[in-house]
């Protein structure tokens, strides 16, 4: 199974639940198996946990005790403590000595429910995991699934009793996006199908584990011609100067912009990225990177419209299947 199929395979799986969301869909697929984490920002009982919940089942694992990818929820409190989270030592009276019990977090799929609902030192809790899928407790280090995959929410409109996530927190997810509410014909479908209660339970396995690690293989060898590459570092740049920017996004997420512009592609049929793909992406990955000196302005939309620009000045005679320097770069 190629990305192309693995991607058409795991939309259709969530659009058979999620319904009226395919643009959201298809980058929600993309960052999974590009192997990011993404940041969904809705209000309540827009179908944030039945996406997640999705997922999980549309992606089998061998050696799991049913068969599908494990599935773990974390409801953030401010009660909560990094050791909910990670796992904690516990002393084994009988060995006299300290055995980890894992935490949540040493599953396939987490979903990180109103992750601003918790302190910024459990918020950080996260970080090593998410970075590197590792756990380190008591100098020694235990590994995570290699899908470990994390769909954080939260609610952009409550702001009380809330601490908003750190940069760097904020830096490691991929994407930022939205589910919305649905269109009038998509809401009446909901009425009669109540999608978490009938139709989640009626998702099965479309693709196995060993297929998303090997299109991330696969997304390595896609093409990116280097008037693509100039573009992305330039709208990375051209955001850190804008006037109403005081913390641009950092390489990483033009990093992000080009891991997550090759899942894309391949779940499009290519294997070479086109400028559609960039300015599909440019808000979902670098907006919640960015940290405005005014408050009133919105960062979603300057991202659009730098990206916009940026990609319009872009000659459009270039051939994007092709590098004009086959034999290396010119000097």
């Amino acid at each position: 199974m190629t990305t192309f199929e693995a991607g058409a395979a795991l939309t259709e799986g969530l659009a058979s639940v999620i319904r009226g969301k395919p643009e959201t869909l298809e980058l929600f697929a993309a960052a999974f198996l590009a192997g990011g984490h993404v940041l969904i920002e809705d209000a309540p009982g827009l179908g944030k946990t039945t996406l997640a919940k999705t997922l999980a089942k549309l992606v089998s694992v061998p050696d799991d005790i049913d068969g599908a990818a494990s599935f773990r929820r974390i409801q953030f409190t401010p009660d909560l403590l990094p050791y909910d989270i990670t796992g904690v030592d516990v002393f084994n009276p009988q060995d006299q000595r300290f055995e980890f019990h894992p935490g949540p977090v040493f599953c396939d799929v987490l979903l990180a429910d109103e992750i601003n609902r918790t302190t910024p030192k459990v918020q950080s809790a996260l970080l090593e995991v998410m970075a590197e899928r590792q756990v380190t407790a008591n100098g020694a280090t235990y590994p995570v699934s290699p899908l470990f995959f994390v769909a954080a929410t939260q609610n952009p409109v409550e702001s009380a009793g809330t601490y908003p996530l750190p940069a760097a927190q904020l830096d490691r997810f991929m994407m930022r996006l939205s589910l919305g509410y649905p269109d009038e014909e998509s809401e009446r479908a909901i009425l009669h199908e109540d999608p978490s209660d009938l139709l989640l339970p009626l998702v099965r396995p479309v693709l196995e584990r060993d297929r998303v690690l090997a299109s991330r293989e696969e997304q390595r060898s896609v093409f990116c011609h280097p008037e693509l590459e100039k573009a992305i570092v330039a709208l990375v740049r051209q955001t850190r100067a804008h006037p109403s920017v005081k913390l641009g996004p950092s390489p990483r997420g033009a990093l992000a912009l080009l891991h997550g512009a090759r899942a894309l592609a391949l779940m499009r049929g290519r294997d070479w990225i086109e400028d559609g793909d960039v300015s599909d992406l440019a808000v979902p990955v670098l907006a919640h990177r960015i940290m405005l000196k005014d408050e009133k302005a919105d960062e979603s939309s300057i991202v659009a419209a730098l990206a916009a620009s940026t990609l319009k000045r872009m000659i459009r005679s270039v051939n994007w299947t092709r590098d004009p320097f086959p034999h290396g770069r010119e000097s």
